[in-house]
């Protein structure tokens, strides 16, 4: 009995280790309220951290080291009661293939979180269900994220999880809170998701892929072939910026990228289109104009 017992227990670990796609570390700061002793923050905290490290997200298996790996930092900025006003700041990154590299794929601040949260209160996603600002928010960024990661490793990967935090976008417009609807602003959570699934910003999830998959990962074996399909991904960002200027995942890409994309050309066999490359760098993100005085 004690060894069918240990063989229960053993099963029941191995599931729950391939069921978790995601390995989140989020941080309630609650600093600029001046009562940070409050045990509020600390069970919020620990609530959404077993809130989303123990959800199951999707129904595909991922193995320990596969889980994606991110961060939420929230500061709370204001409370009255159970009512609280913030911003959250959203990050992950993956693995590059055949190296010990971590590299950034998402990077966002949202300015516009607020939300009502009890004190022990259950926190449970339902996908048809509007339940509560908080968890609608949270899910939103974990569906953002797994998409990002997924148009990483094959072409157009993520929608199915747009698709998801687009149904989050939907149900949440009930619930009056910001960054639901289009009147909401141009960084809010309505125009990343409907950018996200929209044709006209196509070369954005292109260069995911094409950055990722067939650039960072081949280099452990070829670094210049790596390098150039990077430079062709970021061509493709062009043709984006062209049609539409300065696009909220333009920025997106941009705010995870540069310092990445700087230290990739500046050492290591040179591309051939050296000059040309800093030309797209500066015409797409002039602002990094600094970062971009590092490519040879």
């Amino acid at each position: 009995m004690r060894k069918l017992f240990t063989f229960i227990m053993i099963f029941a670990a191995l599931q729950l280790s391939t069921a978790q796609q995601i390995n989140c570390e989020i941080i309630v700061n609650a600093e600029q309220t001046g009562q940070t002793n409050l045990s509020v923050f600390k069970t919020l905290e620990r609530a959404l951290n077993e809130f989303v490290n123990q959800t199951t997200w999707t129904d595909q298996n991922f193995q320990n080291q596969e889980r994606i790996s991110c961060s939420m930092f929230i500061t709370i900025n204001s409370f009255e009661g159970e009512n609280f006003n913030g911003t959250i700041q959203v990050q992950s990154s993956r693995p590059v293939y055949g190296t010990s590299m971590i590299t950034p794929v998402f990077n966002f601040n949202d300015e516009q979180l607020s939300f009502s949260y009890r004190e022990y209160q259950p926190l449970n996603y339902s996908q048809n269900t509007y339940t509560s600002n908080l968890v609608s928010v949270i899910s939103f960024y974990v569906y953002t994220i797994l998409g990002m990661d997924a148009d990483t490793f094959s072409p157009e990967g993520g929608t199915e999880y747009y698709e998801e935090a687009n149904r989050i976008v939907t149900n949440a417009q009930q619930g009056n809170s910001q960054g639901w609807r289009g009147s909401d602003g141009q960084r809010s959570r309505f125009r990343l998701n409907t950018d996200l699934l929209a044709n006209t910003y196509a070369e954005y999830r292109t260069t995911l892929y094409k950055y990722h998959r067939l650039g960072l990962d081949v280099m452990h074996e070829d670094v210049l072939t790596g390098k150039n399909t990077v430079l062709e991904a970021l061509n493709d960002l062009e043709v984006m910026n062209n049609r539409r200027n300065n696009s909220l995942l333009l920025r997106t890409f941009l705010d995870s990228k540069a310092e990445e994309i700087s230290s990739i050309y500046s050492g290591g066999p040179p591309v051939e289109d050296s000059a040309e490359l800093i030309e797209t760098l500066n015409n797409i993100a002039p602002r990094y104009a600094r970062n971009w005085r590092n490519i040879q």
